[in-house]
């Protein structure tokens, strides 16, 4: 539950992209993981079960693949994020995807779970044309969170005075459009794709108090606040929310083949 890039040139701010890895094992323990309908999808448009999974951080994404039979390759530019990826049994090569190299190899399909957006939108999908074999899938998506009312009131007023936030901390799955959006025309102007098609997968998830401002904590532009700072914006949050509650998200994604 990142906070919403609100740029066009996301890709561009590196020290927010690469921020998430100072803290990569409470990132892989709070980060929440995908609807198992999702995965089915991408399966069920794979011609096979090699993938390679972009921006694959901690290997969130990865491990369910995993377990659902895949053969995965994990691309990441953040070397602290890689090895505690590794470390779950990933094979994870350090780069950015744009500059990336297949070398010959080819896959199946190609991932990105809430990373897209940090990738140059032709470049990586230029990228993901050449990694895939001909009927490929390159599927993009993000999590879309919507947490109770009271929670994201909560949220929001502990971390306004400290980073620009909406009146609430809640980012459904229509704030993520345009993200997906401005994927499928890297998509069409990269070339070697059919037309791009949305895809939406609605689930919920229960948190605890605890669960929930570990979550918040792991947030782009939350993470870079100073260890004291963060502490307090989180108690604040904690003494406002109940001990337990449903978010409800809403997972966005964009998807196409490549062409033959």
């Amino acid at each position: 539950m990142p906070t919403l890039p609100s740029s066009e040139h996301s890709h561009e701010q590196r020290a927010v992209a690469e921020s998430f890895g100072a803290d990569a094992e409470r990132y892989n323990r709070a980060r929440p993981g995908y609807p198992a309908a999702l995965i089915e999808r991408i399966l069920a448009g794979s011609p096979g079960r090699t993938v390679l999974d972009v921006g694959c951080g901690t290997g969130i994404v990865a491990r369910q693949l995993q377990a659902a039979g895949c053969s995965v390759l994990g691309v990441d530019p953040d070397p602290r994020m890689a090895e505690v990826a590794r470390r779950q049994g990933l094979e994870v090569e350090v780069a950015r995807i744009e500059a990336w190299d297949p070398a010959g190899r080819a896959f199946d399909a190609v991932v990105a779970g809430q990373t897209w957006h940090w990738v140059e939108p032709v470049g990586g999908a230029a990228t993901a044309a050449r990694a895939l074999r001909p009927g490929g899938l390159l599927a993009l998506f993000w999590n879309g969170v919507e947490p109770p009312p009271e929670v994201a009131e909560a949220t929001g007023d502990a971390l306004r005075e400290h980073i620009p936030v909406p009146g609430r901390f809640s980012f459904g799955g229509e704030a993520y459009r345009p993200l997906a959006d401005r994927a499928a025309e890297g998509m069409r102007t990269a070339g070697g794709f059919g037309e791009p098609e949305p895809w939406t997968f609605p689930w919920r998830r229960d948190y605890t108090r605890d669960e929930w401002l570990e979550q918040v904590s792991t947030s782009g532009g939350v993470n870079r606040l100073p260890a004291e700072t963060l502490a307090g914006v989180l108690a604040k949050v904690g003494r406002a929310i109940p001990d337990a509650f449903p978010v409800v998200y809403s997972t966005v994604a964009v998807a196409a083949r490549r062409s033959s």
